[in-house]
């Protein structure tokens, strides 16, 4: 029972710290969707085209033709901000980039091992075929509910078992570093224990006697 609930414990933790990039051209959908997130104790950047989220990530540099002016400036690139993104989630009918495009983009690039939620409005089998098939993680129709984010959790529980796993690896070896240096001082004494010892037990040469002179008679 201790157990599950520092494991629980931990899991809350660990959502505080996970980081979801929110894709999505509807600015309801995209309030939503932060209010859900945030909700869960989660991180949340927003953005609402898939040009805005390649740049967030830093595959693209200038999107000076891509994007038209809006009243919030948009982000800046992930390598400035020193985030990790643990998870995408993206609309799929977006004007320009598709959330389709964006999947695309993503598994084909260094972000390939982030999970990618694709949602969409609209059931349509072939359309959710084809995003789990490029490698999709997920596909959820929209309006998003709060029992949708239960499907997120597989995710949240990955997150934290890799860093718990982190951790373990980085404990091992600072373990196992302590055990070498414990070594090194142990045989370093041993060392000189043993000179000491051989001092100890080696006989000190016997002191000279002075030779006796005899007393010399006055005349």
């Amino acid at each position: 029972m201790e157990f599950v609930d520092s494991r629980k414990l931990q899991l809350q933790q660990q959502q505080q710290h996970f980081h979801v990039l929110a894709v999505d051209d509807s600015v309801i959908d995209r309030k939503l969707l932060e209010r859900l997130l945030r909700g869960s104790s989660c991180k949340v950047t927003c953005v609402d085209s898939g040009d805005k989220a390649l740049k967030y990530l830093g595959l693209i540099d200038d999107l000076a033709n891509t994007i038209e002016s809006s009243s919030s400036p948009p982000p800046q690139p992930l390598q400035e901000e020193g985030t990790k993104v643990n998870l995408i989630m993206t609309d799929y009918c977006m004007p320009g980039m598709s959330g389709y495009d964006l999947l695309k983009r993503v598994k084909e690039s260094s972000w390939k091992d982030v999970p990618v939620v694709v949602m969409s409005s609209e059931n349509i089998p072939s359309r959710i075929s084809m995003c789990l098939e490029e490698g999709a993680e997920e596909f959820l129709l929209k309006p998003l509910k709060l029992s949708d984010l239960k499907k997120l959790q597989p995710y949240f529980l990955k997150s934290f078992d890799n860093s718990y796993e982190q951790e373990s690896v980085n404990s091992s070896i600072a373990s196992e570093n302590d055990h070498i240096v414990n070594n090194n001082n142990n045989m370093n004494n041993n060392n000189i224990n043993s000179i000491s010892k051989r001092k100890a037990m080696s006989p000190e040469p016997p002191e000279r006697s002075r030779p006796k002179m005899k007393g010399l008679e006055v005349a």
